[in-house]
């Protein structure tokens, strides 16, 4: 039987610590031969407060753990009675009162490793368009304008200004403004 990934969901913000008991009940009752991984999918989020670019690693489902296991009645009580695990994603089986655990499809899991081990950290917006916003650097500084459109890619802002009674576009670096 080859290993499958099934998603275990879990208490929300408990993810970790249900890692570690998991990962604990599988060293004690000995079945490292059977389930294999347990993974709290992460990935880096560049995040901008108080004019700081900061790296926070972010859960990409909270609530969720990925395992990987071959799936028999001894893997699947060990995982399911594990203290912290709700339940498995699973699929209702009209011939059976217990519900069946569904493995993710091989696509399904190299999208998601694929997104947790990228190297480039996704950058945490916190702008939208119409959102006022004050100028703390720069040439504009202490002046207030709107958003017009976001560069989420570049980490930039089209803000209008009003000076000299016309509204004028200035692009601006997220760290050079803040939320009015």
């Amino acid at each position: 039987m080859e290993p499958r990934w099934y998603i275990v969901h879990a208490y929300s913000g408990q993810e970790d610590r249900v890692k570690q008991n998991l990962e604990q009940r599988v060293s004690t009752m000995d079945v490292e031969d059977k389930i294999l991984r347990v993974v709290v999918p992460t990935e880096d989020e560049v995040e901008i407060k108080e004019g700081r670019r900061r790296s926070v690693p972010r859960k990409v489902f909270p609530g969720y753990i990925l395992v990987q296991m071959k799936m028999d009645d001894e893997s699947w009580y060990v995982v399911r009675n594990t203290p912290g695990v709700t339940a498995f994603v699973s699929a209702e089986d009209e011939r059976d009162t217990r519900p069946k655990p569904v493995p993710l499809e091989n696509h399904e899991v190299e999208a998601i490793f694929k997104r947790i081990e990228s190297d480039e950290p996704r950058v945490r917006i916190g702008y939208t368009v119409g959102q006022n916003i004050r100028i703390v650097d720069g040439p504009f500084v202490d002046f207030m304008g709107y958003v017009s459109e976001v560069y989420p890619d570049r980490a930039k802002l089209r803000v209008l200004v009003s000076f000299f009674g016309r509204e004028t576009p200035v692009e601006l670096d997220f760290l050079q403004v803040e939320r009015a």
